[in-house]
C-alpha cells in the first residue's frame, strides 16, 4: 500500500509539502495536516528489515516474522531465537552487507512515484531495542540489559551505526528524503519497558547517535514509538526529534500543554469509530479537536475511520483548520 502512486492533493493556497515543513519546523501553517495522508512514503523493496513485500518470512537478519491479522502488521514468530545468546552475538548474528545491493534499481522505481508536491519520508523500521528482541526472546532481551548491560551496549553501538550506514545509502540513493520515521517501540499500554535511568544509559546514547545523524542532514525526524510513553519526551526533545506520534492511550491534552512548543505531536483524532456515526457528528469532533490542539501549530490529526467517515473528516479537518489560522493575528500561531 504504501508503494502505491500518491493521490495528488490539489486547489491549496500552497502545496501540502511546504505546509507539512512548517508543522516540523514550529512554522504556523495554513492548515492541520492529516498525518500520514499528506506525505508520500518512501518503501524501498531492497531494504528487507522485514521480509519483502511484508509476506511471511525470514528479513535480513534471519528473524522470522508472520502478518497477524488482529494487529494488521507483522509480527516476529513466537519462541523465534536468531542467536543462541546476547554474549554470542558477534560470532552469530550476519550484519546486512549494504555493499551487495543495487540500490540504483529499486531507486528507480521508487522514486518514479515521488510527488513533488508532498515531502517524502523513509521509515526507519526496527530501531535499537526492537532489534535486540528480535534476536532474541523478549524476556531475554530486557534480562541481558540488567545482566549483561556492557555487552548490549556494544550491541546497540553495532546496530547504530548500521542504521546510519543505512541512511546513508537511502539518502544517497532515493533523494529527496525529507523526514525520517524513525521506529522503536519503547513501552507497553501501563508505562515504558525502561525507568528513566535505565533509558538515559541504554537507549539514550545510541538512538540519540542516529537522530542526530538524520538532523545533520537536514532532514526532519518523526519518532513512531508505541506505548504509553509519556515519561520519555523529555529525553525525545533533548534528541532533536522533531514530532511523535503517540497511540491515544497517552493523554494528548497533557502532551500538548507541557511539551508543545519544543515538539510536535500527531493526535489520534477518537471517536470516529462509531457505528453509524453522522456526518455532522463527524464534522464536530474534527472541529473540536482543531479548536483543542491547532494553537502554536505543531500538531497534526492522525485519522484512522472507515471510508465513509473518512471523506467528510478530511475535508472539515482542511477546511476548518485553514479558517482557524487564517483567524490568527500574523504574528501568532
Amino acid at each position: 500500500m504504501v508503494q502505491q502512486i500518491s493521490v495528488p492533493i490539489t486547489g491549496r493556497p500552497i502545496t501540502p509539502k511546504e505546509n507539512l515543513r512548517r508543522v516540523f519546523a514550529g512554522e504556523r501553517p495554513m492548515w492541520m495536516p492529516a498525518w500520514i495522508m499528506e506525505s508520500q512514503y518512501c518503501w524501498p523493496d531492497v531494504v528487507l528489515e522485514h521480509p519483502k513485500y511484508e509476506y511471511d518470512g525470514k528479513d535480513w537478519w534471519g528473524t522470522e516474522w508472520v502478518y497477524v491479522d488482529v494487529v494488521g502488521g507483522m509480527m516476529v514468530k513466537p519462541g523465534t531465537r536468531t542467536i543462541s545468546d546476547i554474549l554470542n552475538w558477534k560470532e552469530e548474528l550476519k550484519f546486512p552487507d549494504l555493499e551487495a545491493i543495487d540500490w540504483e534499481a529499486d531507486a528507480a522505481e521508487q522514486t518514479a512515484r515521488y510527488d513533488p508536491d508532498k515531502m517524502h519520508l523513509f521509515h526507519c523500521t526496527e530501531g535499537i531495542f526492537e532489534r535486540l528482541h528480535e534476536i532474541i526472546p523478549f524476556e531475554d532481551a530486557l534480562e541481558a540489559m540488567v545482566l549483561e548491560p556492557d555487552t548490549v551496549k556494544e550491541f546497540f553501538q553495532a546496530i547504530a551505526d548500521f542504521k546510519i550506514r543505512l541512511l546513508k545509502k537511502i539518502f544517497q540513493y532515493y533523494a529527496p528524503i525529507d523526514y525520517v520515521v524513525y521506529g522503536d517501540d519503547w513501552g507497553t499500554a501501563r508505562a515504558g519497558f525502561f525507568s528513566n535511568k535505565m533509558y538515559r544509559e541504554m537507549i539514550y546514547p545510541y538512538t540519540s547517535q542516529v537522530i542526530q545523524f538524520i538532523k545533520s542532514q537536514g532532514k526532519f525526524v518523526e519518532l513512531h514509538s508505541c506505548g504509553l510513553n509519556e515519561q520519555y519526551v523529555p529525553f525525545m526533545i533533548e534528541m532533536g526529534i522533531d514530532l511523535w506520534a503517540p497511540q491515544a492511550i497517552n493523554n494528548s491534552d497533557f502532551l500538548k500543554k507541557t511539551y508543545g512548543d519544543r515538539i510536535g505531536f500527531a493526535f489520534s483524532v477518537r471517536g470516529l469509530d462509531q457505528p453509524g456515526i453522522s456526518e455532522s457528528e463527524v464534522r464536530r469532533i474534527i472541529r473540536d479537536f482543531v479548536d483543542r490542539y491547532a494553537a502554536g501549530g505543531r500538531t497534526m490529526a492522525a485519522i484512522m475511520a472507515p471510508p465513509e467517515v473518512m471523506g467528510p473528516a478530511l475535508d472539515e479537518l482542511y477546511q476548518y483548520s485553514l479558517a482557524y489560522y487564517a483567524r490568527l493575528p500574523v504574528a501568532a500561531c
